[in-house]
């Protein structure tokens, strides 16, 4: 018994799953170290495999063509796909780094930036708001399926970005600088009402030092901050899930435009 090999799906499946892999290092939920590098491979194959159809629809060279043609020409096409799947993967983590960033702005005027720690998740140090928020965000992408509207936005890219076509370098800037301003616009939105009210505090405690300096009003100033930002901090968490939301959708936006 012979078995024919289809050289198209083969080329296909194969460009597609490094664009996935790629996508799956370094975007969330899937970026974190906890999540095994098997798993990852395992759902870009799967995903490669399934949509393979739909990527050669959209493909911009005949099916095949770079696995019969030089090697030089394949190896390149490779390189281009890990390069898109980075950016892609890269501009997700930075719409839903604003949770994160959020977070430390809260930790900056509350006073918890002194009591910074090692975060094995992402690898850097990070405050109690900082970690709180990061952590939580993550178990809300899977709660409210937010991972399957960014894994379709991946999916989408492929019609914008077919296998095959060059990287645009204007694109791809516009890419990442698109992800930026999302990340300071969504970061000021979550922890702008509470560091409103931590400014307030501020003044007042400037004012009543300025009538009664003997009181020594900034002493009783962290104590005060501390106590404003855990209890305005927890009401302002409850929105969280409609902010995971709204990240997923902006993330969709920004990988269903293509790079």
């Amino acid at each position: 018994m012979q078995w024919a090999l289809d050289m198209a799906l083969v080329e296909t499946i194969m460009l597609a799953s490094v664009r996935l892999v790629a996508f799956l290092v370094v975007a969330p939920p899937f970026h974190v170290e906890a999540f095994p590098s098997s798993v990852k491979v395992a759902i870009a194959l799967g995903m490669a495999l399934a949509i393979a159809p739909r990527v050669q629809a959209s493909a911009t060279v005949p099916p095949g063509a770079l696995l019969t043609g030089p090697t030089a020409g394949i190896i390149g096409a490779l390189v281009v796909q890990a390069v898109l799947g980075l950016a892609l993967g890269f501009a997700v983590r930075m719409v839903f780094a604003a949770v994160q960033s959020a977070g430390a702005l809260i930790d900056v005027f509350g006073g918890f930036e002194l009591a910074q720690a090692f975060d094995p998740v992402t690898g850097s140090q990070g405050a109690v708001f900082s970690r709180f928020y990061y952590m939580a965000a993550l178990a809300l992408m899977f709660a409210t399926d937010a991972y399957q509207v960014v894994l379709l936005g991946m999916v989408r890219s492929f019609d914008a970005v077919p296998v095959g076509s060059g990287m645009s370098l204007d694109g791809l800037g516009s890419l990442m600088s698109g992800g930026l301003s999302q990340l300071m616009v969504a970061a000021l939105q979550i922890a702008g009402p509470l560091l409103v009210v931590l400014f307030l505090a501020d003044v007042g405690l400037g004012l009543l030092t300025r009538v009664a300096p003997a009181l020594n009003a900034f002493a009783l100033g962290f104590p005060l901050k501390i106590l404003i930002t855990l209890s305005l901090g927890s009401v302002a968490f409850l929105a969280l899930p409609q902010v995971v939301s709204a990240l997923a959708d902006s993330a969709f936006a920004l990988m269903a435009g293509g790079a």
